[in-house]
């Protein structure tokens, strides 16, 4: 076990294999203890278990006896496939396409509490995930950009976003609305959206535009602390393609502008902190989705990372 605070900033906990792991599936005891670890250092990487196939990597989820959130149940717009009814593959935009720091799902009214990633096969170069404690970063903002926070803290924020009739897989955001909103009808659309608080419009080629209702840019933490818990910089950098513009895909709730240079002055100082965790085959890395934000660094090569989400909470 490396403690990360002998690491460099924003570095998870690494556990390596011993013979009171278990072998490949650790124990509930094992877990409940990786757990309590997780609350205080909001990532772990698990490095040297050997979790080569989708299989391996559901059987070691299995292990913590977590509440599953599946992708099809989720309001999220990134395209990925099913490996096993709890596995499935991470954003599968294309590998130049940079995926920006994240709370997953923060942008949705329904969100998981922990996630968990495993690299199937490693990139011939980047493909990192960035790694970003929330709270600290919080606190950096506090003191560079106190109006920024402020407005954060009074209004909320409201995202808006165009989804297609059919999955764009060029896009890092290209989920069909059907897919997205798990449904087959623009009937059956209206009412979830209806029903979760969103406004939408349908425009052409089927597309549907969507806004949020007003969800917090921060929350607290279930451990306490407090954390700049939303997806800011990764709409505002990523959010674009042929159907969105990235820099109109946010707002505060009340309908007013967030000023641009506030947001690339944000992203300047998360980005200066990060950690970029460079995948080995068989890592397994877990996140707490209060703390620690994630993102995609681009890639050169194949690249090959599951994910799976658990525990959900609603904004």
């Amino acid at each position: 076990m490396t403690d990360p605070a002998a690491a460099a900033p924003n570095a998870p906990l690494v556990i390596e294999p011993s013979q009171a792991d278990g072998g490949l599936s650790p124990g509930s005891a094992t877990c409940a203890t990786w757990l309590e670890a997780l609350a205080q250092h909001g990532a772990i990487l698990f490095r040297g278990f050997s979790v080569a196939t989708a299989e391996d990597f559901d059987a070691w989820i299995a292990a913590f006896g977590l509440e599953s959130f599946t992708y099809e149940a989720s309001l999220s717009n990134a395209v990925r496939r099913n490996r096993t009814p709890r596995v499935f593959t991470a954003n599968e935009a294309p590998a130049h396409v940079e995926i920006f720091l994240h709370h997953e799902m923060a942008q949705t009214p329904l969100f998981p509490r922990r996630l968990f990633f495993c690299c199937e096969q490693a990139p011939n170069s980047g493909g990192a995930t960035p790694l970003r404690r929330s709270d600290q970063l919080l606190n950096e903002l506090e003191s560079a950009l106190p109006d920024l926070i402020n407005a954060c803290r009074k209004h909320g924020v409201r995202y808006t976003h165009v989804m297609p009739a059919e999955t764009d897989t060029a896009s890092g955001q290209g989920r069909s609305w059907r897919d997205t909103l798990s449904v087959s009808t623009r009937e059956e659309a209206e009412r979830r959206l209806g029903g979760l608080g969103y406004d939408w419009i349908w425009q052409d080629a089927n597309s549907l535009r969507v806004v949020t209702p007003v969800l917090p840019a921060i929350r607290r933490a279930p451990s306490g602390q407090e954390v700049f818990f939303n997806q800011l910089i990764a709409a505002f950098c990523g959010w674009q393609d042929r159907r969105n513009e990235a820099k109109r895909s946010v707002q505060y709730g009340d309908g007013s502008e967030i000023h641009a240079e506030q947001l690339e002055e944000a992203t300047r100082i998360a980005y200066e902190g990060v950690f970029d965790l460079q995948w080995q085959e068989g890592d397994v890395a877990l996140i707490d989705n209060y703390l620690v934000m994630h993102g995609r660094r681009p890639f050169e090569g194949s690249r090959s990372v599951l994910a799976s989400l658990a525990g959900v909470d609603s904004n």
